[in-house]
C-alpha cells in the first residue's frame, strides 16, 4: 500500500492489508489508487486513535487491538464494522489502561 491515510491507520493499529480492506469496505485497487480519502470512517478512526497511540504507544496499541476486552477484540469489532463498539473499547482503554489477563 502506498503511504495514505489507510496506510497510516494500518500502521497505527497494526492492521493487515486484508483487515484494512474489510474495515473500509474497499477493494485493493481503491487503496492502491488512494481513492479512500473520502471514506468518513477512515477520518473518524484516525481521529479516534490519535490520542491512544500517543498515550500508550504503538506496540501496546497493536497488542491491545488483538486482546479480548470488555467489548470484545478491537480488531474484530473493526473488521465487523462495529465502529460504535470500537469507540467504547477505546474508552475502556482510556479508563482502564491495557489489561491483559492470563487465559484459563
Amino acid at each position: 500500500m502506498p503511504t495514505t491515510a489507510a496506510q497510516l491507520l494500518a500502521e497505527r493499529l497494526g492492521l493487515t492489508d486484508d483487515e484494512v480492506l474489510l474495515i473500509l469496505d474497499a477493494d485493493p485497487l481503491s487503496v492502491i489508487g488512494g481513492e479512500l480519502e473520502h471514506k468518513p470512517q477512515l477520518a473518524l478512526l484516525l481521529t479516534l486513535t490519535t490520542e491512544p497511540a500517543e498515550r500508550v504507544g504503538l506496540p501496546a496499541l497493536h497488542r491491545w487491538m488483538r486482546t479480548s476486552g470488555p467489548v470484545g477484540r478491537p480488531v474484530e469489532l473493526l473488521t465487523a464494522r462495529r465502529f460504535g463498539d470500537f469507540e467504547d473499547a477505546l474508552t475502556a482503554l482510556a479508563d482502564r489502561g491495557l489489561v491483559i489477563r492470563r487465559a484459563r
